[in-house]
């Protein structure tokens, strides 16, 4: 996904996918396993924090931070 982010809910926690990449381009040649060091690699570099996962596809994402007020009632 090219320039669109979405807001996806895994456990009452919120993230904003910036990106999903296929699965199959972080799998090692020959094997049925996955780079999983090219995945956090990759994750850095995109400037996220999170990976979500489905049976597809690797999403990078931005985790959302609880809202916290800091004012006093007077």
């Amino acid at each position: 996904m090219i320039g669109v982010h979405y807001v996806k809910y895994v456990n009452d926690n919120a993230y904003v996918v910036k990106q999903e990449v296929s699965v199959n381009a972080f799998s090692v040649k020959g094997s049925n396993k996955l780079n999983m060091e090219l995945v956090q690699a990759y994750r850095d570099w995109k400037g996220c924090d999170h990976v979500l996962r489905s049976q597809t596809h690797f999403m990078f994402c931005e985790t959302i931070e609880e809202a916290v007020m800091d004012w006093e009632l007077k």
